[in-house]
């Protein structure tokens, strides 16, 4: 299991709530921008609440695109949250000419004007990659509708299928936010690091 937990820094809303998580999880967690840290740390969070756009150009700006690509790629123990979960795939109708981190192929599309926009509120997550599944809190306008190759998927409904959250070695992303989703949340992510292998590559 983990010891310690960096948060990459995104200088947004969720920050403290995600760090809070860990911490009642009895675990040290910090924010970091730092290349290093995101490479060596036993956990690694990138968190997500903005457009898809301003997520890379941040992680462009510090320099993080290529560690956190290949932490992804190895299996290595990471939490990708909302826009987290969208910035591994290739593209965003959100941002248009943005690449991704590219480690999923296929691009994030936005919910149809047939539902409301964005979703905000509780839905279901059934079992699969988020273990035995239960209700989660979404605040999303964009979704993945395609299972990446390799990838245990777990889906939800609104407007359609879409990727509620997905795993693959100890890389788990969730479309909806595990630190706003009470018991079931803490749950999630307290399972995620009890079966997550420090530096153990997928």
């Amino acid at each position: 299991m983990p010891r310690e937990v960096a948060i990459i820094d995104t200088s947004v809303a969720n920050n403290a709530s995600v760090r809070a998580l860990f911490e009642r999880l009895g675990l040290q967690a910090r924010l970091t921008c730092d290349v290093e840290d995101a490479i060596e740390a036993d956990a690694l969070v990138l968190p997500g609440v903005g457009a898809f756009g301003a997520g890379m150009g941040l992680l462009d700006e510090c320099g993080l695109r290529e560690p956190i690509r290949e932490r992804v790629a190895q299996g290595r123990p990471t939490l990708c949250v909302c826009l987290g979960l969208q910035m591994l795939f290739e593209q965003s109708e959100e941002s248009p000419g943005v690449t991704g981190l590219g480690v999923c192929a296929g691009g994030v599309t936005e919910f149809p004007n047939s539902v409301v926009r964005p979703q905000f509120g509780w839905n279901l997550v059934p079992a699969g990659a988020a273990d035995d599944g239960g209700y989660a809190y979404f605040a999303n306008t964009y979704r993945v509708t395609q299972a990446p190759e390799g990838w245990d998927v777990s889906w939800s409904e609104h407007g359609g299928r879409f990727v509620a959250a997905m795993r693959r070695g100890g890389v788990l992303a969730c479309q909806f936010h595990p630190e706003l989703s009470g018991a079931y949340g803490a749950k999630l992510v307290d399972s995620w690091l009890r079966t997550a292998e420090v530096g153990t590559p997928c």
